[in-house]
């Protein structure tokens, strides 16, 4: 049981993403997004979605399925100096229930395991910054609208 909530957590796996996987990320991320969007007053439902098509990336983004359905995404696309975060949606009836923090964390190992540190970008007032900072994450910069922020690679003593 999810201790948070008390429901089960969800049985998950990753699968690597197909071009055909475009339209239903950016549908979820339109789903997902909105309630922060409108917040901040920047929700527009065609830049929405348009956004996550101009810089969907298969190679390097997951499809996060669960009992063999749909239920999110995650982008770990390599930079410079570290691997950036992006495109993490689940699906509402699957938040709350352990599964962000399952996929974040096996994430985290991998890029741990490379040495690497992780950056991403979450939007101000997102319910999100909580489980990044859970998981180590602290904030570089922020605006009015973003907040960047970085983890570095832990390694085990």
């Amino acid at each position: 049981m999810n201790p948070d909530c008390g429901t089960p957590p969800l049985a998950w796996t990753l699968r690597s993403a197909r071009t055909a996987d475009r339209e239903v990320i950016a549908e979820l991320r339109a789903i997902v997004m909105r309630p922060d969007l409108e917040r901040l007053g920047r929700f527009d439902p065609h830049r929405v979605r348009q956004r996550l098509r101009d810089s969907f990336s298969a190679e390097h983004t997951s499809v996060i399925e669960s009992d063999g359905a749909f239920t999110g995404s995650v982008t770990l696309r390599p930079g410079e100096d570290c691997h950036w975060l992006e495109h993490f949606y689940l699906d509402p009836r699957a938040q709350g229930r352990g599964l962000g923090s399952a996929v974040l964390g096996s994430l985290l190992e991998r890029t741990d395991a490379e040495g690497a540190a992780v950056r991403l970008d979450v939007l101000q007032g997102s319910s999100a910054r909580r489980l990044y900072e859970r998981h180590g994450f602290t904030v570089e910069t922020e605006d009015p609208v973003d907040v960047f922020m970085v983890r570095p690679p832990r390694t085990d003593a």
